[in-house]
């Protein structure tokens, strides 16, 4: 195995808009902007008519339903401008490690009657990414421990394999198609991280979330400019044959619009929108507050996403406060990961202190673990000391939630009006998407 650093991680350079280099990108919408359907079709087919892709094959690289954005008419516009010019089009769902998505789900999600995918969308194959099957990947080739070394700030010395989902390889273009958001893991998502870890091998997935883990999401999410975890996504990706294109959106959250659209290369596009997404995902407050209410939207189907309620509020909770995750629709940690009921919920330094008995897991699942379990500190002596209590309040029983070293609190119980009455209680509706940070 490779080593880690256990040295404090340092958060990588917050970037100020005056100080980002004009991205590349062409760009259309702004923070205060809320685009029609219209100028939006008529955007992607400007930017795709610009581009020579006749007699190509494309493979579209699409968000899964954990993500917000209005994918029927993106999917639309670009299956409109494509249409007749392309030899192949496939759309390939970037699962990440997600659950794959059925029929009746593909269907609502891409906008067609169960069954009808050929009448909308004529000629287009769509995949899930079956990140699960190893035939589904061929390697790119590795990243050298020394380099990694390098783009992680000196915390992580280990040759990786870029393993990807072998549709991407095996098309002439790979066109990625979807949002941006504050992220955990690696600042904002979106742009090049729909291939990593979108539709990678597990390698790369493990490396690059526990190198973000080392960070901590409290430092990493929302950080602008390009963060370790992106210079080593952007570093995997450009080993990639393919030619490489991306439309990255600001989506309104919690209404499915769009502030703005960008089309580039991903590293291009997902700059431009990035600077949006800055200015409309991230809210401040003045001051800490003691408790969260985050009310989880049903699409987050499990812990391992709706974790995202406790990301994106972690960094206002005063210290001793507490967030509670409210989703009585959740009834399991992890659907695909049940592993992490086993290990349970920790902060970093329990890890990185007991290295030689963790190495082996997946990492992947061990920076899910720290993620939610947030800051805290670890001593043999002492054990953990957090920073907040993480509560859960939803369909799992109570035995499980304590058992992985969470608080439990039987969602019957929760009234989301009386919190809301509590001057020391923030509640925040359709929580995961939107950050909460102190000035």
């Amino acid at each position: 195995m490779g080593t880690i650093s256990h040295a404090a991680a340092t958060p990588a350079e917050d970037v100020t808009p005056a100080a980002v280099t004009a991205p590349a990108a062409a760009r259309i919408g702004g923070p205060g902007t809320v685009l029609s359907e219209a100028q939006v079709t008529a955007f992607v087919a400007e930017q795709l008519a610009g581009v020579d892709l006749d007699g190509r094959s494309v493979c579209l690289v699409i968000p899964d339903g954990t993500r917000s954005c209005p994918l029927p008419l993106l999917l639309s516009a670009v299956h409109g401008a494509l249409a007749g010019r392309v030899t192949r089009l496939t759309a390939l769902v970037a699962l990440g490690t997600h659950a794959a998505m059925g029929e009746r789900e593909l269907a609502a999600h891409l906008g067609h009657p169960e069954g009808g995918l050929a009448g909308r969308y004529p000629g287009l194959t769509v995949l899930n990414h079956a990140w699960w099957e190893p035939s589904t990947f061929v390697s790119l080739g590795t990243v050298p421990a020394e380099r990694v070394g390098e783009l992680s700030g000196g915390l992580l010395h280990q040759e990786v394999d870029v393993r990807l989902n072998r549709a991407v390889v095996e098309h002439d273009v790979a066109l990625v198609l979807g949002p941006v958001f504050p992220h955990e893991v690696v600042g904002f998502s979106g742009g090049n991280k729909y291939f990593f870890p979108g539709v990678a091998g597990a390698e790369i997935i493990d490396l690059s979330h526990w190198l973000g883990a080392l960070i901590t999401s409290a430092e990493i999410i929302g950080t602008r400019g390009i963060t370790p975890v992106r210079a080593l996504i952007n570093e995997a990706a450009a080993m990639i044959p393919a030619r490489r294109l991306a439309l990255c959106v600001v989506a309104q959250s919690g209404t499915g619009a769009l502030h703005a659209a960008a089309f580039g290369t991903p590293e291009d596009a997902w700059a431009a929108a990035a600077e949006v997404s800055a200015e409309t995902h991230v809210r401040y407050l003045d001051a800490p507050v003691r408790r969260v209410l985050s009310v989880m939207p049903e699409k987050y189907e499990d812990i391992w996403t709706a974790a995202k309620g406790f990301y994106k509020l972690e960094p206002v909770v005063a210290d001793g406060g507490e967030v509670v995750l409210y989703a009585p629709h959740v009834r399991e940690l992890a659907a695909m990961h049940p592993e992490i009921a086993e290990i349970g919920y920790h902060c970093r330094d329990y890890f990185t202190a007991q290295w030689d008995r963790f190495k082996g897991l997946h990492w992947g699942v061990l920076a899910h673990s720290t993620h939610l379990r947030g800051a805290g500190s670890y001593d043999p002596e002492h054990g953990e000391r957090f920073r907040v209590t993480v509560t859960l309040a939803t369909g799992i029983p109570e035995d499980v939630v304590r058992g992985a070293n969470l608080n439990y609190l039987d969602p019957a119980e929760v009234d989301p009006a009386a919190f809301a009455a509590d001057p020391d209680t923030m509640v925040v509706p359709q929580a995961g998407e939107v950050l909460y940070r102190l000035r």
